[in-house]
């Protein structure tokens, strides 16, 4: 009969699982509720061990913040191939998933908190957002962007996050509209700004033109259109 040994891990596989577990945790509750002793628990060893590989509670929690943060930042990109809609479609849906799956660690990325309210978790929401930025950018294809266009852009990043943190709170309305909406809020966010400006008109019309009928910004068009049919004419 054979007995199971533990197999020794060296040390950045150890501190590779212990970041893995902490995410796993932060998946269930906000990262100000899980303790070191929970942690230890789960990886098998002891509270002074972990203690060994991460000099503080906040170290770890940054390292586990790190690579949820990188893994968010990934989400965002997308080969440049098809209509555009479609691409910002297929963005926000792994963009949820990342939500869905680490709901009460996503809420402490974006909001902090006590424990993780350092300037390193600062810094790593905001690489996730250039991130996003950067990747709209080039969907948009646009290298220098106006200024017009970099507050859009900013703003419906910030929209993005404040949707899925109401999301989150209830999930009280489907997912897969939040999904369509707010790649919908893109193009009315650009449609505004268009009203001031052409530079901006241009960039709509740009986006709109090669879009398919059953496409995201097909389907806005059409609602749009549905709409303004159904409204009361200055008489009514």
């Amino acid at each position: 009969m054979t007995t199971g040994v533990r197999r020794r891990m060296g040390v950045e596989e150890r501190r590779q699982q212990l970041i893995g577990i902490a995410l796993e945790l932060f998946s269930r509750r906000s990262p100000d509720e899980v303790s070191i002793d929970e942690i230890a628990s789960a990886a098998g060893i002891s509270r002074p061990l972990v203690y060994h590989y991460f000099p503080g509670k906040l170290s770890l929690y940054e390292a586990a913040l790190k690579r949820a943060s990188d893994d968010l930042a990934a989400r965002f990109a997308e080969p440049r191939q098809g209509p555009l809609g479609a691409r910002l479609l297929r963005v926000m849906h792994r963009f949820f998933d990342f939500v869905d799956e680490y709901g009460p660690g996503f809420s402490a990325l974006v909001r902090g908190g006590p424990a993780v309210g350092s300037s390193a978790a600062s810094a790593l929401i905001a690489s996730v957002r250039q991130a996003a930025y950067d990747q709209i950018l080039s969907h948009l294809e646009v290298a220098d962007p106006p200024p017009r266009l970099e507050l859009v852009v900013r703003s419906w990043i910030s929209l993005a996050e404040s949707t899925a943190l109401i999301w989150l709170d209830g999930r009280r309305i489907p997912r897969a509209e939040l999904e369509r909406q707010l790649v919908h809020d893109l193009a009315a966010l650009t449609a505004v700004s268009a009203a001031y400006d052409e530079e901006m008109g241009a960039l709509l019309r740009r986006m709109f033109r090669d879009e398919p009928a059953d496409g995201p910004f097909g389907d806005l068009a059409g609602r749009l259109t549905s709409l303004a049919a159904r409204s009361p004419g200055p008489a009514d």
